[in-house]
């Protein structure tokens, strides 16, 4: 189960959402993880009784609730809270920390944060931010690119050419995500973010080349940190016998499906004489045409019926059947 210690969102987060650490510094491994019935959006929220998330984050009315309790049933409301899992407590908007919460904190091993943000922008970073590193995950093995700002990832057997063809794709303009090994992550029910693991960052390798460092060579913008993978190119090798058996006017449409989420995708043949990267580039195109309602298969099937269809000069219809 994908988790993460508090000491790891503090320090990713210390700069961005202004926070200090305030009580409970003994819990600093504490772990956030995904619940079974509960998506990593849901652990983070306000101040909950009922609800307990697991990063508690108390805004001004949470902290005015607090202080209007009695003495005896402000601890007793305090011990119900800290008597389920709870990693995390924030206090937001910059407000002075209850020194019962602070107590409760320390006694209990739970740190205790303060934020000069306000409560809702402070939840919404930590959502989005829990969301990606508590996503599902997987590895796949392959080169992943952005080819006309589409996530591609190129699949196959080891020794068909999948960086060198990536190479020559970075040449035309396009960028790298990742070779070799590819981290895909479920951040949403239908989204799979592809990246790069940090020992790969920037690197291909091409054999007989060796290792080439895309960034120095290419520039900048011949790397990209992630993409949503949105197509896959199989690559298979392939000779005449196997051309021949294509089907070369077939509709279906294939899918791959990766943490249950269903990828387009598309076999390319690998064979002598072939240009691969302007056939990855075509593929593209046409699942960029096909996402806005373009089907050029089908277009050609429709007019190829139209025609067989369409009465000749004599008033007949020029169709097989029309002999009979």
């Amino acid at each position: 189960m994908p988790s993460i210690s508090v000491r790891r969102l503090y320090q990713d987060n210390q700069r961005k959402l202004q926070m200090s650490w305030t009580a409970g510094t003994a819990g600093s491994d504490n772990r956030i993880c995904v619940e079974a019935d509960r998506p990593a959006l849901a652990l983070v929220g306000h101040l909950n009784f009922i609800h307990h998330n697991q990063v508690q984050v108390l805004g001004v009315a949470e902290v005015a609730y607090l202080e209007k309790l009695e003495q005896a049933e402000h601890s007793a409301r305090l011990s119900e809270l800290f008597d389920f899992p709870m990693a995390l407590v924030i206090v937001a908007n910059n407000l002075p920390v209850p020194q019962s919460l602070r107590d409760y904190c320390h006694t209990h091993d739970v740190p205790l944060l303060t934020s000069a943000l306000e409560s809702p922008y402070l939840m919404d970073v930590l959502r989005i931010y829990l969301q990606r590193m508590l996503a599902v995950s997987t590895i796949k093995h392959g080169v992943f690119l952005d080819v006309f700002e589409v996530g591609v990832l190129l699949t196959g057997a080891s020794g068909l050419g999948k960086s060198e063809l990536a190479l020559e794709l970075i040449s035309r303009g396009h960028s790298l995500v990742a070779d070799d090994a590819v981290e895909l992550h479920r951040t949403a029910p239908e989204v799979l973010e592809g990246r790069c693991p940090p020992m790969l960052r920037d690197f291909l390798e091409v054999r007989g080349v060796g290792v080439l460092n895309i960034r120095h060579m290419f520039g900048e913008t011949s790397i990209r940190p992630n993409k949503v993978l949105k197509l896959i190119i199989h690559l298979v090798p392939a000779n005449d016998d196997y051309m021949k058996t294509l089907d070369r006017l077939s509709i279906r449409t294939e899918n791959e499906e990766i943490l249950n989420v269903k990828i387009r995708s598309v076999v390319l043949p690998v064979a002598a004489g072939r240009n691969l990267a302007v056939l990855v580039e075509a593929a593209v195109r046409n699942y960029i045409l096909q996402l806005r309602g373009k089907d050029s298969t089908k277009e050609f099937l429709e007019r190829h019926q139209a025609m067989l269809n369409k009465p000749d000069p004599d008033g007949e219809l020029n169709d097989e059947d029309s002999a009979d």
